[in-house]
């Protein structure tokens, strides 16, 4: 392993350590927090030899840029954004070599999403709380990254043997999320809630709704039509999955993320599929959201699809990186 600073030159919004979240957390009460768009935090890790949950950096709506003190090789995947290398344009959703002294930039479109992931080959050294680097600014573990800041890598990158500037070297089957301009359709399965609100099924399959600057890291808050339940029965605590669609007393509607309460006491008229997860972590204010309500078994069979390119992905990377005499995965933090 060697020794690599990583210093951050450019933050834009936000930007922090991150992974897949915490596990076996939630009985203690702690959500499992972790990348708002997994999948492009999974699928980047993948491209660079780690691990799925390796630590990694999330900038959310801005600009992130870092220069390396040696070469190292990264990816970046999230949403469409202009990746360059020592001013040079580079392409997303591919691993790349990033030359000593040389600075990574990172703009994001934010028109076509919120959060940029960029991962890097190894070991990055980061706190972690519970098992995870993931922040939780609600426990005081905040994560921020800051211009200046100096991140320490370990890594076994040595380069390719090759100039940095030239075509890229791989071609792998890639899953890039698509982040289409216009409405972003999600996928919805109905939940008990549903038959608490006459007509909200109707109501929420024809309206268009826009996501507001109120949203956060707990969940999207969305301005568009809703219904209320026709009594004032207080409804019975309950758990609440990743993806919730809660109505609360107020006019909007919310779509509950991964650092949502655990319990809640508002109807749940539906949960987001497992596919549609990552487009929702994307969801910036002002995307419009359409939902389409669909079966159980569909929900599942399009997250098993997804599921299995991931899978594709990883096996075409081991060989490609093994090629090259790396062991794949070569880092994980847990």
């Amino acid at each position: 392993m060697t020794a690599v600073g990583l210093g951050i030159t450019g933050t834009g919004w936000v930007t922090t350590f991150q992974d897949l979240g915490r596990r076996d957390t939630e009985r203690r009460g702690v959500p499992t927090g972790g990348a708002a768009d997994q999948h492009s935090a999974a699928v980047a890790n993948i491209l660079v030899g780690n691990a799925r949950g390796a630590t990694l950096i999330e900038n959310l709506g801005g600009e992130l840029a870092l220069v390396p003190d040696g070469d190292v090789l990264v990816a970046v995947t999230g949403a469409p954004a202009r990746v360059t290398v020592g001013d040079i344009p580079v392409d997303s959703w591919t691993p790349l070599v990033v030359p000593a002294g040389h600075e990574i930039r990172v703009r994001c479109d934010l028109a076509r999403g919120a959060r940029a992931y960029l991962a890097v080959n190894g070991v990055i050294a980061a706190p972690v709380f519970l098992g995870s680097a993931a922040p939780d600014a609600r426990m005081g573990f905040g994560q921020l990254l800051g211009r200046g800041t100096d991140v320490l890598l370990e890594t076994e990158f040595r380069g390719f043997g090759r100039g940095v500037f030239r075509p890229p070297l791989f071609r792998l089957p890639v899953p890039v999320l698509r982040c289409p301009e216009g409405p972003w359709n999600i996928d919805v399965v109905e939940s008990g809630g549903i038959h608490t609100i006459p007509g909200v099924r109707e109501v929420i399959e024809a309206s268009p709704y826009v996501v507001t600057a109120r949203s956060n890291h707990v969940g999207l808050r969305l301005d568009g039509p809703v219904r209320h339940p026709d009594t004032d029965t207080e409804i019975v605590s309950h758990g609440v999955p990743v993806g919730a669609l809660q109505i609360p007393h107020a006019d909007e509607l919310i779509v509950l993320g991964r650092y949502r309460s655990l319990t809640a006491g508002y109807p749940i008229v539906g949960v987001a599929s497992r596919a549609s997860l990552p487009l929702l972590g994307q969801a910036g204010p002002g995307r419009e959201l359409r939902f389409r309500w669909v079966d159980r078994e569909t929900s599942l069979r399009a997250h098993a699809e997804r599921e299995a390119e991931v899978r594709a992905l990883e096996r075409a990377v081991a060989r490609a990186l093994g090629a090259l005499g790396f062991a794949a995965p070569l880092s994980a933090t847990r």
